[in-house]
């Protein structure tokens, strides 16, 4: 929650019904109560402290709180969790496979595209969703894809090079999420 909203959070907790939902994030199913009117970042961070996922602007434009969602990159910071029944969520912290980074996660920290690592979780959430539909993309392809998500200190040259080296890497193992 921010802190500067503080008074007003407390009334809205305080007026908020609460209600059970089940969810499958990362491949593991959750039985959850959570406020009726809770975003999906508020229960991957605050319910289930998974915290890799970002809260950037909480109105849907910056990409930081991306997650899989059936296989499409979407802003959880605008969806409600109560609508994410039936569905497969795939958070940052979803993507290694036993102590293992995704291929996209490598190819990020190969090319140095980390840097602060605030948005990074979001970038590759997005290039996976996109790579999936687009394995052998052209840099303006690329540069089309990651619209959705800012980047303050990479200037994005790097994410796009970690981007095409994913490419490369998930044509030549061949994984989709």
């Amino acid at each position: 929650m921010i802190m500067a909203y503080g008074k007003i959070e407390q009334k809205e907790k305080e007026n908020t019904n609460y209600i059970d939902i089940k969810l499958n994030i990362n491949h593991q199913k959750y039985q959850l109560k959570i406020r009726e009117n809770s975003t999906l970042l508020d229960v991957l961070r605050e319910k289930l402290n998974l915290t890799g996922t970002k809260y950037g602007c909480g109105t849907g434009a910056c990409g930081a709180c991306k997650v899989l969602i059936n296989g499409e990159a979407k802003n959880s910071c605008v969806i409600l969790a109560k609508k994410m029944e039936n569905k497969k969520i795939v958070t940052i912290e979803g993507l290694a496979d036993n102590n293992k980074l995704h291929p996209v996660q490598e190819a990020f920290v190969e090319s140095g595209a980390i840097q602060c690592g605030f948005c990074t979780p979001g970038m590759v959430i997005t290039t996976i969703a996109f790579l999936n539909k687009n394995p052998s993309p052209t840099r303006e392809e690329i540069t089309d894809a990651l619209e959705g998500n800012l980047c303050r200190c990479t200037g994005y040259i790097k994410i796009i090079d970690a981007v095409q080296i994913a490419a490369k890497k998930l044509r030549r193992e061949k994984i989709e999420l």
